[in-house]
This record gives C-alpha cells, structure tokens and sequence, in this order.
C-alpha cells in the first residue's frame, strides 16, 4: 500500500493490484474500507483477514486519518461469516486455535486503533462478519442488515470474540440466546437489544456512515484517540480505577495544542480547525 500524506489529498481507490479481497477510498481524513468478495458474501477467509489487517494499520499510522468505515460490497452482505471451505479444511486443535486468534488479532486491533471505526452493515453480519462489526466503535445498519451468532449450527462456537463482546455489549442473557439459539435477528431487534447504535434505510446507509464519520473527523484527534482509550479500557476496569485513568486522559490533553485551539475556538466563536498528528 502507498503511505504517506499525499494519500489523502483527494479520493482515491487502491486498485486490486494491491489489494485483491477489499477496496480503500479516502477523502478529507476519512476512509472507507470495502470488503470485496461479494460471490461469497464477503465470507472472511485468510487472505481477507491478512489484507484488513493491513489496511488498518496503515491508515492507523496515517496522521491524516480521522474515522474509518468498513463495509461490505454489494447489496446482500456485510459478510457472512469466516470462509466455511477454509473452516472445514482445519485438520488439528492447532491450526483451529491459530485460525481463532487471527480473527481475534484482527478486532483487537480495530478495538485498539487510535481512530473511531464504524461498521456500516448493509446486509447480513453473521458468524465472524458479525463479530467484526461488534469490534467497531460504532455499528449503523441497514434496514435490511441481519444479525446472528450461528456457529453452534456448524458445532463449533464464536471464535473471532462473539462469545466475550456479545456478553460485554448486550448482556449475559442475550448473549445466551444469540450464541445458543443460532437466531438470526433483524435490524430493528439488534437495535433493540443494543447491537447496533442506529438503523437507517439501505440507501440512506453510506450517506450516514459518512456524515457520523465526518463530525468525528471534524474533532480533536488527540481527544478522539483518548475517548476510545478510556471507554475501551474503563469497561473492564472497577469504577475507581477506570476514573483514575479517565483523570490522567484528562490531564494529559490539557497541555495540548488542541485544547490550545479548542478552548480559543470557543471564545472566538469560530470552528475550530486541529492539525492532523
């Protein structure tokens, strides 16, 4: 992938020379990261995942990158899952446990990007292309987006992180439910129980997505960054140690010159305007 700053400059695609499973459009800070094997509906297999990885970290350790997208090609999948040929060709508790904590790997780092990722799910989200959306920081859908932890169907379970994030967002009751019933559930039930933040009509999907994303561009990245920290790590903490750290967030944002111009922005009330780090 080429790096640098000239990357965002205007709209681009990198071609499938460079990728061969997804596509990257950036513009004014924001990326859209399509995942692109839609004759499997975008079912996550090795090469995807290699390629995803790399992607995010590239547009991660671009300064100029404030939000990230991921979507799924076509109008039927977010992605449908991990690839069930590679699944079914495991042959040891081995290779299965390496398989698992690539896909882990890969929504850990989604979880621990300096930048917002959303996931705009445009059609079904199950098995890992569900997992990958709970990884995201956000999660809009489309009205015609479908949900499910369907592995026990396979007689395996979740093992890109399904189990833990289900339990984590939505609960352990749900959670049960979800993992044991192999339900597959709609938009306006995953937004019900708190899977997904917003529900939109398909068409109005991307446009959404986008305007979510740029508001988040339009921020402090330093305070962006810091917010995903605090929220990501006080979730697992007790409430007195997830307060300390939220302080020493706090603290640490003050001599910034963002809060430089934020707080000049205000007086002055214009718009503030940060420089990408």
């Amino acid at each position: 992938m080429r790096q640098g700053r000239a990357l965002f400059k205007q709209s681009i695609i990198l071609m499938p020379d460079e990728y061969e499973n997804l596509t990257l459009i950036s513009d004014g800070g924001v990326a859209v990261v399509t995942l692109n094997r839609p004759s499997v509906l975008n079912a996550l297999n090795a090469a995807l995942l290699g390629e995803l990885s790399r992607a995010l970290r590239a547009l991660d350790d671009e300064p100029a990158t404030r939000a990230v997208i991921i979507t799924g090609s076509g109008d039927k999948a977010f992605a449908a899952g991990a690839d069930i040929a590679e699944l079914a060709a495991l042959e040891s508790d081995i290779a299965a446990t390496v398989a698992a904590r690539t896909g882990q790997a890969l929504t850990r780092q989604i979880e621990r990007m300096r930048v917002p990722v959303i996931a705009a799910v445009n059609g079904f989200a199950l098995g890992g292309g569900c997992e990958l959306a709970l990884a995201c920081d956000i999660r809009i859908a489309s009205d015609r987006a479908r949900f499910g932890q369907p592995e026990v169907n396979l007689g395996i379970v979740p093992g890109y992180g399904g189990s833990q994030r289900t339990t984590r967002l939505l609960g352990k009751g749900q959670a049960m439910y979800l993992c044991l019933t192999a339900e597959i559930i709609d938009a306006q039930e995953a937004l019900r129980i708190g899977l997904v933040d917003r529900v939109v009509p398909a068409g109005e999907l991307m446009n959404e997505a986008r305007r979510v994303a740029a508001i988040i561009a339009s921020k402090a990245p330093l305070a962006i960054a810091a917010c995903k920290r605090a929220i990501d790590a006080g979730a697992h903490l007790s409430i007195d140690d997830a307060l300390e750290m939220e302080a020493g967030e706090f603290a640490r944002l003050v001599p910034t010159e963002d809060f430089k111009e934020g707080t000049r922005a205000f007086f002055e009330k214009r718009a503030a305007h940060f420089n990408a780090r």
